[in-house]
């Protein structure tokens, strides 16, 4: 990962990271992606503040509404303001995509390193057990998770992350075997560091980069995921807002208030949009091959 190669991996890191930050804010996907992401952080963070009604107040008066001055979404089958509801639906969708994929990564990088460091058996099981995951395709297996556990945002992300793990394993045990054919493993280790000294001052810097790079790209697909188990009944439970669980009422209603489907929809397409953009930049920014 590091271009200087007679320097120890930290001390190439240390010295590459202003380059690559200038790397980062120089790509135009990142930027547009990062503040694709900064509105929707800040719409989910004072949406209190923000929404214009409170999302889960009917008004019996305003029952699917088309978009006006009082209501620039129109309004759901309940009266409910479609603004106000995509606005805190932008919360479970945001806490979908951070918290599954962080959960993903704490459980999938520790063992992608093992399995790719120590080799042999130990490496046989981890991958054996990772590859069983994958063979069941992501969506599914976090659809079945979810329904096991049964439905709720706190599950709905349990199952994500789970699903996620195997994706996080193949990639941090990929680039540790490419790492520990590097010189300055062996010398390491001809210095007499121990397995975890190595492990967490060699390996886990270089293996970081593409971890990240992964990690955002993961939580484009936990947002669709969210959608999904949500759409499906799985996700956030109502009254509370979830884009998904919108579009499930909205199916309702496609010829008499498209509204109620449009809004929440592409408020999913632009979340994932900001991911992919973002993950894009940030494998420019760091991959050495660029």
């Amino acid at each position: 990962m590091s271009t200087i190669e007679a320097a120890p991996a930290p001390a190439q890191m240390r010295a590459g990271g202003r380059s690559e930050i200038r790397r980062l804010l120089c790509e135009p996907s990142a930027v547009i992606g990062g503040t694709i992401i900064l509105f929707f952080v800040v719409l989910a963070v004072f949406a209190t503040w923000i929404s214009p009604y409170d999302p889960n107040m009917p008004d019996w008066m305003a029952i699917r509404t088309a978009p006006n001055a009082a209501h620039w979404f129109g309004t759901d089958d309940l009266g409910r303001d479609v603004l106000s509801r995509v606005i805190f639906g932008t919360q479970a969708s945001l806490a979908a995509g951070l918290v599954s994929v962080t959960v993903a990564v704490l459980i999938g990088l520790p063992f992608g390193l093992i399995a790719g460091y120590f080799g042999g058996a130990t490496d046989m099981v981890i991958s054996r057990i990772a590859d069983a995951l994958l063979a069941c395709p992501f969506l599914v297996l976090a659809i079945a998770l979810a329904a096991f556990l049964g439905p709720s945002l706190q599950n709905a992300m349990i199952a994500i992350g789970i699903s996620a793990i195997p994706v996080f394993v193949r990639v941090a045990r990929a680039e540790t075997l490419v790492v520990c054919t590097e010189d300055y493993i062996a010398a390491a280790r001809a210095q007499g560091l121990g397995h975890l000294a190595i492990l967490t001052d060699q390996v886990l810097p270089n293996v970081l980069a593409p971890t990240i790079v992964q990690a955002t790209l993961t939580m484009a697909i936990a947002v669709l995921a969210e959608a999904s188990l949500a759409f499906l009944g799985l996700g956030q439970l109502p009254p509370a807002p979830s884009w998904g669980a919108m579009l499930d009422v909205a199916r309702q209603f496609l010829g008499e208030a498209p509204w109620m489907a449009l809004f929440p929809g592409l408020a999913i397409i632009a979340l994932v949009i900001g991911f992919n953009l973002i993950g894009d930049g940030l494998n420019s920014a760091l991959n050495p091959r660029h």
